[in-house]
């Protein structure tokens, strides 16, 4: 695929999954983002800066798709090439964690317990989501660069080291 094709197909799945779980459900859920409460200023700073620093890394693994996999998240436009760069190189999840966080953070920034449980069933149904269909669907696609990377890499729980892919040989060698 090329990078255009890649991109266009990355920003409409880009609205259409991620929009819709970490904006439309959680706009409905807070009765149109409306405070449910009040907690400490604290609270609602963290989660402010948790809305943004999380926006931020969902939008760079959309990114890093396009411009090293060759490709969407979406299944059906999956990548050309396993993407092991940028933050990917601390969590192979790392799309997932950042939607997560980013409900999780609007439930502190709204004081919305509800929206922290809905993080929390958004998070089991993803992670049964990439036991059930991704994990199987990627050692099929890439194989044993599949599995090194899957064992030097956290699914969840970003590393403090990153991730070094070993060296591809010359096409030809």
């Amino acid at each position: 695929m090329r990078q255009g094709a890649a991109a266009v197909g990355s920003v409409v799945f880009f609205v259409v999954a991620p929009g819709v779980v970490t904006g439309v459900v959680p706009w409905w859920l807070s009765d149109g983002w409306s405070a449910g409460g009040s907690w400490n200023w604290s609270v609602g700073a963290l989660g402010w800066a948790v809305v943004i620093g999380s926006a931020a890394l969902l939008v760079h693994s959309f990114g890093r798709f396009v411009a090293q996999g060759l490709g969407t998240p979406a299944p059906p436009a999956p990548t050309e090439h396993l993407v092991v760069t940028g933050a990917y190189r601390y969590v192979r999840n790392p799309m997932y964690v950042a939607v997560v966080a980013l409900i999780l953070a609007q439930g502190l920034v709204l004081a919305r317990p509800l929206l922290l449980g809905y993080g929390l069933v958004a998070w089991a149904v993803m992670a049964v989501f990439v036991r059930a269909y991704e994990e199987p669907t990627l050692r099929r696609q890439f194989g044993s660069e599949y599995e090194v990377y899957r064992r030097g890499v956290r699914a969840w729980i970003p590393g403090l080291r990153a991730y070094e892919a070993a060296a591809r040989p010359a096409d030809g060698a």
